[in-house]
Parts: structure tokens; C-alpha cells; sequence
């Protein structure tokens, strides 16, 4: 993106300079929209909850930045020869209900043949200006706090490869339609001031984001790294890992200071690239407290705090 030619504008608050979720773009001093598009091929068998999948993964960008969804237009690609007319259905379906729980406007889309298919949202929300949450904006001092266990992309391999249960595979499902609605709540609060979701580079790949953005050092406490379940790491050790994965962990490495007891499974565990993962938060100690009281009101997959941000040193990331 930094090779493209960009046009100067001063209400555009946020670009892609610092590797956001989301554009933001000043309307006037009340109001700013948060403009995202996202979409992947099936993770899931199941093509309703697929469509639910996709969706609720578009939609936390907006989240991420501290705003709320107000439209949102789906995107599809299907191979006509592949899919029948209610498989594909059942996938609109998926996404249009995850919009609707949103509180949001599915106001159109567009559709085009494609050999394998891919679906998702492009949306547009709404935040205050002054409450908008960046990768840029954490501070040394305040404590990292994730809402979601991490493990998907691993579970998704193991998925394929028919290693997982039922009951494991529905758990993750849950995990990744359940909407991050808690970053609005929390900017509109003055709570919270720097946020990312984890998704595709993984905690690792968007904690670097934060840190290098924000001019800080993040520590993790490797004891407390939240997985979705023990089998995770069982399927690491077994090779259930996707290359997205892998690479993700190759780019990280240089940025990272990892302690001699950290196991390579850890390693690949932050690194994971993940589908609807959870927002990573970066707050003030002083409201701790309230975020993580508000996380468990709200039901939030998990609510951990995972380390903290200190003054920038050699690593963007360091894991004790």
C-alpha cells in the first residue's frame, strides 16, 4: 500500500500507514466513518455457519476501531457447477443474520463465478472522532488484554485432516461468531485507546503491529497464553499447522525476544493465523479492573490479561 499513490486529505484519521483494521474519515466533529472489507473461502463444512463465520470476522474490524456497524454489502464468489442454488443460500443467510444481530443494514452486494468459494462483508460504521481506537495509540504501562483463546487455524487443519471432534470443532464455531461488540462499548467510555483483532498474521503479526505503531515494547507472560482448548496444542505437536502459520512465525521471529523455556508449540500458538479471532487491547492499568469486569458481563470468550507495553527496547515483542 505504501508504493500506491495516495491522495492527501486531512479528515482521513486513518489510513494504512500503521496497519489498522479499518479506514477511519472524519464527517464532522460528532461523527467519522469506518470503512472495512473481508472475505475468505470456507473454513467450515456447514455453509450457514460459514456465512456467520465470514461475517462476524468483517464486521470486528469495525469494532476494532472503536465504532459500530451501520451498512454492510456482501461480497461472494461461487463456482455454479460446484454449489447449488440453497447451498449458497444457506451461506447469505449465515452472514445476513450475523448483520441483523450487528444491528447493521445489509444494503446490497455483489456476486461473480469463482472456482472455489469465497464470501464476506464490505462494512461500513460509525465512531466518534475522539474515540477512535488505533494501533498507534498504546502506551507504556498498560496491560495487554485479549478477549478470544487462540487456536483456529491450527483447529482448521486438524478439522481437514478429520482429527477433530464434533464437540471441539462446534466450540470453535461459537469462538468465532461471537461478535467483538465490547471495543465500541469500550472507546465510547474512554476506557480503551489502542486496539487491533487478531486475525490472519496472528497475535504475534498484530502485536508487532501495535508495538512498532505505538513506539513501545510488549511483554507476554508465555504462562497465561490462552488456547482454545488443550488439543491445540496436541495437533501443534502433530503437525496440524497451517502455512499461514508457519510464515506468519518466520516474518515475526526477527522482532521477537523469546526465552530459552519457550516451547516451539508456544511459538506457533502466537503465531496462529486466525478467523474471527479476538480484540488484543492495550489498557490503562487504571481500568483494568472495569474492562475485565465488563469482558466477563458480557460473556466474552475469554478476558486474560496476557503481559504489558513498556518503553521501546531492542524487540518489538518480548516472551517470558
Amino acid at each position: 500500500m505504501h508504493q500506491l499513490p495516495q491522495h492527501n486529505d486531512d479528515r482521513l484519521l486513518v489510513g494504512s500507514a500503521t496497519a489498522d483494521d479499518a479506514g477511519v474519515f472524519k464527517i464532522d466533529d460528532q461523527r467519522a466513518l469506518v470503512q472495512t472489507l473481508d472475505f475468505f473461502t470456507p473454513i467450515v463444512d456447514d455453509p450457514y455457519l460459514f456465512g456467520k463465520i465470514a461475517a462476524a470476522n468483517s464486521l470486528s474490524d469495525v469494532y476494532a476501531m472503536g465504532g459500530r456497524p451501520i451498512t454492510a454489502m456482501a461480497i461472494a464468489g461461487m463456482p455454479d457447477d460446484l454449489l447449488d442454488n440453497e447451498t449458497i443460500r444457506e451461506i447469505l443467510r449465515g452472514g445476513a443474520e450475523m448483520v441483523m444481530q450487528a444491528k447493521a443494514s445489509l444494503v446490497g452486494g455483489h456476486t461473480i463465478k469463482n472456482p472455489e468459494p469465497i464470501y464476506g462483508l464490505s462494512v461500513t460504521g460509525i465512531v466518534h472522532p475522539d474515540n477512535v481506537l488505533a494501533n498507534a495509540n498504546a502506551e507504556a504501562g498498560e496491560l495487554i488484554i485479549l478477549t478470544k483463546p487462540l487456536g483456529t487455524g491450527i483447529l482448521s487443519t486438524a478439522i481437514k485432516r478429520g482429527l477433530c471432534d464434533a464437540e471441539l470443532e462446534l466450540k470453535a464455531s461459537e469462538i468465532m461468531i461471537h461478535l467483538n461488540t465490547v471495543g465500541a462499548y469500550l472507546a465510547e467510555k474512554g476506557l480503551v485507546k489502542a486496539c487491533t483483532d487478531i486475525t490472519g498474521f496472528g497475535l504475534a503479526g498484530h502485536l508487532i503491529e501495535m508495538a512498532d505503531a505505538s513506539g513501545t515494547t510488549a511483554i507476554l507472560d508465555s504462562s497465561v497464553i490462552p488456547a482454545i482448548s488443550p488439543e491445540v496444542i496436541e495437533f501443534i505437536e502433530q503437525g496440524c499447522v497451517p502455512g499461514g502459520t508457519k510464515k506468519n512465525l518466520l516474518n515475526a521471529e526477527t522482532k521477537i525476544s523469546f526465552g530459552e523455556h519457550i516451547s516451539e508449540s508456544l511459538k506457533l500458538l502466537l503465531a496462529d493465523a486466525q478467523t474471527s479471532g479476538g480484540l488484543m487491547l492495550s489498557v490503562p492499568a487504571v481500568h483494568a479492573e472495569e474492562v475485565l469486569a465488563h469482558l466477563h458481563q458480557e460473556a466474552t470468550p475469554c478476558a486474560v490479561v496476557i503481559g504489558k507495553m513498556v518503553a521501546r527496547a531492542q524487540h518489538s515483542i518480548i516472551v517470558e
